[in-house]
């Protein structure tokens, strides 16, 4: 699914476009999980949704975004809320919903010049 024309005009990382496997960010396919903020891309060491543990949030909180979207897959899942103690203690807001979704929210937020993180799992 074709999210934004392929121009970079805010000098920051747009997403591109998204499918099942593959997420393309200023014309760079990647095929593994990834943190996406507007001045940053981080390879997340995360297999699946099940997988998830406090070092994960750990490593989203120490990116200082505002606000983090966690893109869960195909579907909206919840983590369990022991794991989301970093944030909470950053005082970092969180939004979960599927990993489609949580592209094209990122895209909004970034036009706005929000600080956002989207974490995304395929």
């Amino acid at each position: 699914m074709k999210l934004s024309l392929d121009e970079n005009t805010t000098n920051s990382y747009q997403i591109q476009r998204i499918d099942a496997d593959s997420i393309t960010v200023n014309n760079k396919i990647y095929s593994q999980n990834i943190i996406i903020m507007p001045n940053q891309i981080v390879t997340w060491d995360i297999a699946n949704f099940a997988e998830l543990t406090v070092k994960h949030f750990q490593q989203l909180r120490d990116l200082q975004p505002e606000l983090v979207l966690l893109g869960t897959g195909d579907k909206s899942r919840f983590p369990a809320q022991e794991l989301l103690i970093p944030l909470i203690e950053a005082k970092i807001g969180l939004e979960v919903m599927n990993t489609t979704a949580a592209c094209h929210t990122y895209s909004l937020l970034v036009i706005e010049g929000r600080k956002v993180a989207a974490a995304l799992i395929f």
